[in-house]
């Protein structure tokens, strides 16, 4: 009779990891926390080149960690790296700049940025949600950031929120 293993395999970080998109715009402090609790969010990554603004409400940087560590035990970083320029940002939002020509400078920059080897992948183990204010992922950057990082780190793919 052959010996039984009892050695467990442990998962691979890709494994560990899922990346998820949500914005805040349009939802009430408790749809949005109802919203993360409910995917099992454990990490929320703020992507937002500005996160300070006082039309962000109760998604002010301060408040937000204070907020989803005490309501959903979610803990909170900004990564900066992550946001568009100012420059792009600005072209996009008054319209010299189409999306599909923010989509592609865009994605340059997150390469130029090199922000797959930048940043610390361990920062983004778990149920990871990339926050941005746009409602829906379909014209903000955090889709562009998700699909790029899913990509590059070979990560299952990406849900919106």
């Amino acid at each position: 009779m052959e010996p039984v293993s009892t050695t467990t395999i442990q998962p691979s970080q890709e494994d560990r990891m899922e990346i998820f998109t949500i914005g805040f715009t349009k939802l009430s402090a408790s749809q949005f926390f109802n919203v993360l609790d409910e995917a099992g969010i454990t990490k929320v990554v703020d992507i937002r080149l500005h996160n300070t603004s006082q039309l962000a409400g109760f998604t002010k940087r301060d408040d937000l960690a204070f907020f989803l560590d005490r309501v959903s035990g979610i803990s909170y970083a900004h990564e900066p790296l992550l946001a568009p320029t100012a420059e792009l940002l600005e072209g996009f939002k008054i319209g010299s700049l189409s999306w599909s020509e923010f989509e592609t400078a865009f994605r340059s920059v997150l390469r130029e940025r090199n922000v797959e080897g930048a940043l610390d992948r361990s920062r983004f183990e778990g149920r990871v949600a990339l926050l941005c204010s746009e409602p829906t992922g379909a014209h903000c950057h955090r889709t562009i950031v998700a699909d790029y990082l899913a990509s590059a780190w070979r990560c299952p793919p990406v849900t919106h929120l």
